[in-house]
Protein backbone atom coordinates (compact mmCIF):
# COMPACT_ATOMS: atom_id res chain seq x y z
CA UNK A 1 0.00 0.00 0.00
CA UNK A 2 1.39 3.54 -0.72
CA UNK A 3 0.37 7.11 -0.67
CA UNK A 4 -0.17 9.20 -3.37
CA UNK A 5 -1.78 11.86 -4.92
CA UNK A 6 -3.45 12.53 -8.34
CA UNK A 7 -5.56 14.74 -10.80
CA UNK A 8 -7.25 14.68 -13.97
CA UNK A 9 -5.91 16.09 -17.68
CA UNK A 10 -6.86 19.65 -16.68
CA UNK A 11 -5.99 19.79 -12.30
CA UNK A 12 -9.41 20.97 -11.89
CA UNK A 13 -10.07 17.25 -9.53
CA UNK A 14 -7.54 16.04 -7.20
CA UNK A 15 -7.55 13.41 -4.73
CA UNK A 16 -5.59 11.84 -2.23
CA UNK A 17 -5.30 7.59 -1.80
CA UNK A 18 -3.34 4.82 0.24
CA UNK A 19 -3.40 2.66 -3.23
CA UNK A 20 -2.43 -0.67 -3.60
CA UNK A 21 0.24 -1.48 -7.03
CA UNK A 22 -0.17 -4.98 -6.71
CA UNK A 23 -3.46 -4.82 -7.50
CA UNK A 24 -3.17 -3.36 -10.99
CA UNK A 25 -5.89 -4.38 -13.61
CA UNK A 26 -7.90 -3.87 -16.65
CA UNK A 27 -11.23 -5.43 -17.54
CA UNK A 28 -12.98 -6.08 -20.33
CA UNK A 29 -16.15 -5.19 -19.87
CA UNK A 30 -18.14 -2.48 -21.62
CA UNK A 31 -16.97 0.52 -20.22
CA UNK A 32 -13.30 -0.52 -19.03
CA UNK A 33 -12.97 -2.13 -22.83
CA UNK A 34 -13.32 1.52 -24.29
CA UNK A 35 -12.12 3.74 -21.83
CA UNK A 36 -8.69 1.41 -21.84
CA UNK A 37 -7.59 2.08 -18.40
CA UNK A 38 -5.57 0.65 -15.75
CA UNK A 39 -6.89 1.28 -11.98
CA UNK A 40 -5.51 -0.07 -9.07
CA UNK A 41 -7.47 -0.62 -5.42
CA UNK A 42 -8.37 2.04 -2.58
CA UNK A 43 -10.68 1.69 0.34
CA UNK A 44 -13.13 4.03 0.05
CA UNK A 45 -11.90 5.14 3.67
CA UNK A 46 -8.58 6.06 2.14
CA UNK A 47 -9.50 8.01 -0.78
CA UNK A 48 -10.51 11.63 -0.52
CA UNK A 49 -11.52 14.52 -2.84
CA UNK A 50 -9.14 17.45 -2.48
CA UNK A 51 -9.73 19.69 -4.90
CA UNK A 52 -12.96 20.03 -7.57
CA UNK A 53 -15.35 17.81 -6.19
CA UNK A 54 -18.24 19.63 -7.73
CA UNK A 55 -16.62 19.10 -11.29
CA UNK A 56 -17.08 15.59 -10.91
CA UNK A 57 -20.23 13.84 -13.20
CA UNK A 58 -21.26 10.16 -12.30
CA UNK A 59 -21.85 7.73 -14.60
CA UNK A 60 -23.83 5.03 -14.45
CA UNK A 61 -25.12 1.66 -16.48
CA UNK A 62 -26.60 -1.49 -16.44
CA UNK A 63 -27.51 -2.36 -12.37
CA UNK A 64 -26.32 1.14 -11.68
CA UNK A 65 -24.12 -0.43 -8.60
CA UNK A 66 -20.93 0.80 -10.02
CA UNK A 67 -20.08 4.57 -10.05
CA UNK A 68 -17.96 5.81 -12.50
CA UNK A 69 -16.66 9.82 -12.02
CA UNK A 70 -15.35 11.85 -14.62
CA UNK A 71 -14.12 15.50 -14.90
CA UNK A 72 -16.79 17.62 -16.57
CA UNK A 73 -13.91 19.83 -17.76
CA UNK A 74 -11.59 17.30 -19.31
CA UNK A 75 -13.54 14.44 -19.58
CA UNK A 76 -10.87 12.43 -17.33
CA UNK A 77 -12.04 9.13 -15.42
CA UNK A 78 -10.77 9.53 -11.87
CA UNK A 79 -12.02 6.73 -10.16
CA UNK A 80 -15.42 4.45 -9.23
CA UNK A 81 -16.81 2.81 -7.18
CA UNK A 82 -16.58 -1.22 -7.40
CA UNK A 83 -19.77 -3.69 -8.32
CA UNK A 84 -17.39 -6.55 -7.21
CA UNK A 85 -16.16 -4.90 -3.98
CA UNK A 86 -18.52 -1.95 -2.72
CA UNK A 87 -16.17 -0.61 0.08
CA UNK A 88 -13.01 -0.35 -3.09
CA UNK A 89 -12.50 2.37 -5.37
CA UNK A 90 -10.61 1.82 -8.55
CA UNK A 91 -8.05 4.62 -9.09
CA UNK A 92 -7.05 5.50 -12.24
CA UNK A 93 -3.32 5.12 -12.36
CA UNK A 94 -2.77 7.44 -15.57
CA UNK A 95 -4.09 10.03 -12.54
CA UNK A 96 -1.62 9.34 -10.43
CA UNK A 97 0.99 11.68 -9.50
CA UNK A 98 4.47 10.39 -10.99
CA UNK A 99 2.91 7.00 -12.70
CA UNK A 100 2.07 5.54 -15.88
CA UNK A 101 -0.10 2.69 -17.17
CA UNK A 102 3.29 2.07 -19.07
CA UNK A 103 5.80 1.56 -15.75
CA UNK A 104 3.56 -1.59 -15.84
CA UNK A 105 5.22 -4.45 -18.42
CA UNK A 106 1.95 -6.42 -17.06
CA UNK A 107 -1.08 -6.17 -16.43
CA UNK A 108 -4.08 -8.82 -15.51
CA UNK A 109 -6.88 -8.15 -17.80
CA UNK A 110 -9.77 -9.43 -15.72
CA UNK A 111 -13.13 -10.99 -17.05
CA UNK A 112 -15.88 -8.41 -16.84
CA UNK A 113 -18.30 -9.20 -19.72
CA UNK A 114 -19.22 -11.94 -17.30
CA UNK A 115 -19.55 -9.93 -14.00
CA UNK A 116 -18.54 -12.04 -10.60
CA UNK A 117 -21.77 -10.83 -8.93
CA UNK A 118 -23.18 -12.28 -11.85
CA UNK A 119 -21.43 -15.58 -11.56
CA UNK A 120 -18.45 -14.74 -14.16
CA UNK A 121 -15.03 -13.19 -12.90
CA UNK A 122 -11.56 -14.86 -13.01
CA UNK A 123 -8.74 -13.92 -15.60
CA UNK A 124 -9.14 -13.23 -18.97
CA UNK A 125 -6.13 -12.82 -20.49
CA UNK A 126 -2.44 -10.40 -19.60
CA UNK A 127 -1.62 -7.29 -21.32
CA UNK A 128 2.23 -6.41 -22.03
CA UNK A 129 4.13 -3.67 -22.57
CA UNK A 130 7.83 -3.63 -23.79
CA UNK A 131 9.12 -0.17 -24.93
CA UNK A 132 11.17 0.41 -27.44
CA UNK A 133 14.72 1.70 -26.58
CA UNK A 134 15.58 4.53 -28.81
CA UNK A 135 19.16 5.85 -29.53
CA UNK A 136 19.84 9.00 -28.83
Amino acid sequence: MRKVTGACHCGGVGFAATVDFASARRCNCSICRMRGAVAVSANLAEFEITRGEELLTLYTFNTGEAKHYFCKQCGIYTHHQRRSDPTQFGVNVACIDGISPFDFTEIVVSEGRLHPNDGGGGIAGILRYEPVRRED
